[in-house]
């Protein structure tokens, strides 16, 4: 196959379309991963282009950040093939990304301090001084005296997706305020909740407990933030569309 040809494809849903070696650069893996992953069943194959050139979309990108995550868990590459072939084959990159989510929230908290160049391969793309800087506005990372920065692993490829959003600074920090007050709250009333169910247990079956529990709850709350995210957005949509209708169009003379 070749691998370094470069077209203007783009996927069905309008995006640009990667080559093998694009999608490695992309992703921070090397070509040679990216073929094994394919002949593992990790990945679906690729699109195969003009000139038999395979084309890779957000679907692959999203599957290797999961992929990833699960091996930063621990899980053998066995173990990862399990848990992909349980996923729906129709998930959509952004189902994917909620799975990698309820993946990485198993995780302790993890502050890592690496050069800017490790910075950028974990970013997944060049980070000009703007970038860095909203990254830094976001808690995301946190540039020392050495040059060097300290990075929230857990929090740093939504903080690169959030780059590329069209939100101001303002309303990126407002909503991450709104989200860990309303968070904490949950996490406060259900750990009570979940206190006075295990308070005549033993230790080791509280622990137990609480490691099964920690990613249905996390599970949970996804689903429901994302349904009422949703209705919130649809109700929005509905109430503005009469609006729009409504306005008469200037008659020409």
């Amino acid at each position: 196959m070749t691998t370094d040809a470069t077209t203007d494809a783009t996927t069905d849903t309008g995006e640009p379309a990667l080559t093998i070696d694009e999608l490695a650069a992309r992703t921070g893996v090397t070509v040679r991963t990216v073929r094994f992953y394919g002949s593992k069943g990790l990945l679906p194959p690729p699109v195969i282009g003009p000139r038999r050139v395979g084309r890779y979309g957000p679907e692959h990108v999203a599957r290797l950040a999961l992929i990833e995550e699960l091996q930063q868990q621990g899980m053998t590459l066995a173990a990862i093939e399990r848990y992909v072939r349980q996923l729906p084959a129709d998930l959509t990159p952004h189902h994917l990304a909620i799975h990698r989510a309820v993946v990485a929230s198993w995780a302790p908290d993890a502050v890592d301090t690496v050069a800017r160049r490790e910075l950028e391969r974990r970013a997944g793309r060049p980070l000009s001084a703007e970038d860095v800087e909203r990254l830094t506005a976001m808690n995301v990372v946190r540039e020392t005296a050495d040059g060097t920065f300290r990075v929230d692993a857990g929090l740093l490829r939504l903080g690169v997706q959030l780059l590329d959003v069209p939100l101001s600074q303002e309303a990126i920090l407002a909503a991450r305020t709104v989200l860990i007050e309303h968070s904490r709250a949950a996490a406060h009333e259900l750990s009570q909740l979940f206190r006075g169910e295990v308070a005549e247990r033993a230790t080791r079956d509280v622990k137990s407990l609480s490691a099964h529990m920690h990613p249905l709850v996390v599970q949970a709350l996804l689903t429901t933030f994302q349904r009422s995210l949703r209705e919130e957005l649809s109700k929005w949509v509905s109430n503005s569309a009469p609006a729009e209708e409504g306005r008469a169009e200037p008659e020409s003379d």
